[in-house]
């Protein structure tokens, strides 16, 4: 789940870490009420999960209630790079002596995570890594023995910020650590954590993306799934209950298990396609949750062909060929399927299949040929 800047400061402030004082509002009044409640001068930002506000005009300074009301008519409403502002954060107005970048995620290959710092903040940090990339001090932290106080300050020192910003910089880097671990998050990152001329360090910015599957720990990211963003096949996929991304191209793809979509979507590339989604439906492949996926896929107009590609363990072959053949007679399909049916009792689930098989029904014995069927299925 991916938050808005103003829910990860939210986020943020429950562990401590210092923000600006701010109030998302989602009409010009409410933005010109904050900004009174708030104090002059205040930042009027757009609220969009989505980088370059700033240059788009999406962040502007406000020095009374006329500037206010100005921006935020002008902001709300926006379209930055095809999202929509329809929430605007009123902050209050930060000094600020320098920028630097902080953040924390998950280093799959290392099997730990992994922590980021720079005294080259407030611009992107991919600019950073290919530019100068020794500009990023970077720690591997052991989920086992956790960030020690004594690390972050080797590793502020690493990273070469300003003296002055060690205390307060150590300080926020452990709680954002605390953050990152106990709210169960897949990326936390401050952009720009800025140094304050009075000497206070400071979160001007939040980015916050925490895993949905840890909703069971925390009763309350409820508000977040509330408000998070979705095109109509995404959000059609979640009512349903099914692990599914959108994607550009014109084969539907539907495997179960994620390793087995991922692995689907690779091929479709290699043998020349394009995937139009990433669709898991997990271990089962009952005729429900089959229709669903389908249902899902055939609302997408870019759609011309269907890969189904299952790989039977728990789940028997006769019961995902039943599945299939039941789910085929609950959804109008209209564009031709290519289904690859293999693991446990796979033959028995073939010969389910097979008196069904025609010119928009083919089946095929291994990932590749299915794929390349696909892909030609189509080109047709």
């Amino acid at each position: 789940m991916d938050l808005y800047e103003y829910q990860g400061k939210q986020f943020f402030a429950r562990f401590g870490i210092p923000v600006s004082p701010g109030e998302a509002v989602t009409t010009v009044d409410d933005a010109v009420a904050a900004a009174e409640r708030i104090g002059y001068p205040v930042v009027v930002k757009a609220q969009v999960q989505v980088g370059g506000r700033g240059k788009a005009g999406g962040i502007k300074l406000a020095n009374d209630a006329d500037e206010v009301r100005t921006h935020a008519g002008n902001i709300l409403g926006m379209d930055i790079k095809g999202h929509t502002v329809e929430t605007v954060w009123i902050e209050l107005a930060s000094d600020i002596a320098e920028e630097y970048y902080a953040s924390f995620t998950l280093d799959r290959s290392a099997k730990k995570h992994l922590g980021m710092l720079s005294a080259q903040g407030g611009v992107e940090i991919e600019a950073v890594a290919a530019e100068d990339p020794d500009a990023i001090a970077k720690v591997h932290v052991d989920p086992v023995d956790g960030l020690t106080e004594d690390r972050a300050r080797a590793w502020v020192a690493a990273a070469k910020l300003n003296p002055e910003a060690t205390e307060g910089a150590v300080d926020i880097l452990l709680k954002l650590y605390t953050a990152y671990v106990e709210g169960d998050a897949d990326l936390v990152e401050i952009n720009p954590l800025i140094l304050k001329p009075t000497g206070e360090v400071h979160a001007l910015d939040a980015k916050v993306t925490l895993d949905g599957n840890s909703a069971f720990r925390h009763p309350d990211y409820a508000e977040y799934e509330a408000t998070q963003v979705r095109d109509e096949r995404e959000e059609l996929a979640h009512e349903k209950g099914l692990q599914y991304v959108g994607l550009d191209g014109f084969v539907g793809v539907i495997a179960n298990g994620a390793g087995l979509a991922m692995s689907t979507v690779d091929i479709v590339n290699q043998v020349g396609g394009e995937p139009a989604n990433f669709l898991d439906i997990g271990g089962g492949a009952s005729a429900e949750v089959m229709a669903g996926a389908l249902e899902v896929i055939t609302n997408d107009p870019k759609v011309r062909s269907i890969f189904i590609n299952i790989f039977g363990g728990i789940t028997k072959g006769e019961e995902v060929a039943n599945g299939i053949v039941t789910a085929l007679g609950r959804v109008q399909i209209d564009v031709p399927i290519v289904i690859r049916l293999d693991g446990t009792n796979a033959d028995l689930g073939r010969e389910i299949l097979e008196p069904h098989l025609s010119d928009k029904l083919q089946m095929q014995p291994t990932m590749t040929e299915a794929a390349e069927a696909a892909v030609a299925a189509a080109g047709k």
